[in-house]
């Protein structure tokens, strides 16, 4: 095994700000690992707090400390260490989250060097609240086994929502240099971001056995970034949607670029409805979805698409209220967009027969669940 002198295999970046009571319980989680050819950078992004003292009282040599000044933001303290880290590998987790285990990075080792398609691997997290564990984290467990899963199998999976939970998460630091590294536009969900992306090159692992804890308090940066500014939020969401979308196509990821379509369009009809029907001001425009498809999309009949899954949503969220001359034009207008598409007309169709049709529509979505 190579001396930590020499390059490791592994770094770990400990991003830190405001988190020096609990960085020494992180920092020991990593330096107690069975497998030794590690590095640790611990990222202290001008922190207030005493965390220089902290880092400092560590002597192990594979520890290494670095100090920004002045603030950096989470994101560029991020990328800081990703260009500082000398591992092969590079493990993300931040100082107030720790292993559970001591074997898990001999674990996650093995399986990336035995699949070298493989460009991240993850598990299950568990919930530590008060300095109590409580459950797995439900949107964590991705399946009961161990798998490897082709990439963009996973990504049309993870697309409907994230289920990899950063702490838990090594990544070839190839992923980082070939293909992207924190997108600072994307302060709310660059890391989902990332995972999706990184899926459109590389195969994903997965390990059943939770290998983290996910520590929950008020200094948490998932919890503080929900805090902000809801409109910021909802506007990196859909922006990251149409990141995500130029990726796939110029990755040639046909499936998935449909994909991004039909998601793009439910969530704005998703948005846009709520301010119509729930007076929601955060909501976006009709205008907006239409100026921001002609920035991400130059090509006609790919906004056309969008177009059409989004008033097909609209027609569904009107339906949904009992708003149904706001459905029916909404159908129609999808129908104007892409003319063959059997299942809006049917929709459409549908809202003619009042009660009947409702019960109809109803059989539709009981035998599709059924069958899914």
């Amino acid at each position: 095994m190579k001396s930590a002198a020499n390059t490791p295999k592994v770094t770990f970046l400990v991003p830190c700000y405001k988190l020096a009571h609990l960085l020494g319980e992180c920092v020991e989680s990593i330096l107690g690992q069975t497998y030794r050819d590690l590095e640790v950078l611990i990222l202290d992004d001008c922190s207030p707090d005493d965390t220089e003292r902290v880092a400092r009282s560590f002597t192990d040599p594979r520890v290494r400390y670095v100090r920004n000044d002045p603030n950096l933001g989470h994101l560029r303290n991020y990328n800081k260490g990703i260009g500082l880290a000398r591992g092969e590998y590079v493990w993300l987790i931040s100082a107030d989250d720790y292993l559970k285990q001591p074997y898990i990075l001999e674990r996650y080792i093995q399986v990336m060097e035995r699949h070298p398609r493989v460009g991240y691997i993850f598990s299950p997290a568990v919930a530590l609240q008060d300095g109590v564990e409580r459950e797995v984290m439900e949107w964590t467990a991705y399946a009961r086994k161990d798998l490897i899963v082709p990439g963009r199998r996973f990504l049309r999976q993870i697309m409907n929502g994230n289920t990899v939970a950063a702490p838990t998460g090594m990544v070839r630091k190839a992923c980082y240099e070939k293909v992207s590294v924190f997108p600072l536009d994307l302060p709310h969900t660059g890391d989902w971001f990332l995972w999706c992306l990184f899926a459109l090159h590389y195969d994903v692992a997965y390990l059943a056995e939770p290998m983290v804890y996910y520590r929950t308090h008020g200094e948490n940066m998932s919890l503080a970034l929900r805090r902000i500014d809801g409109n910021i939020v909802r506007k990196n969401l859909r922006l990251a949607r149409w990141k995500l979308r130029t990726q796939a196509v110029s990755a040639d990821a046909r499936t998935a670029v449909r994909q991004c379509d039909r998601m793009l369009g439910d969530r704005y009809a998703n948005e846009i409805a709520r301010r119509l029907y729930d007076g929601d001001p955060l909501g976006p425009t009709l205008e907006e979805f239409e100026a921001s498809l002609r920035e991400h999309v130059p090509h006609s009949g790919n906004q056309r698409r969008i177009r059409a899954h989004l008033h097909e949503a609209l027609g569904d969220q009107a339906y949904q209220v009992r708003r149904i001359d706001d459905a029916r034009h909404h159908y129609e207008l999808s129908l104007r967009e892409r003319p063959v598409q059997p299942k809006v007309r049917i929709k459409r169709w549908l809202l003619g027969m009042n009660r009947f049709g409702d019960l109809l529509r109803a059989a539709q979505r009981v035998i599709r669940g059924n069958h899914s």
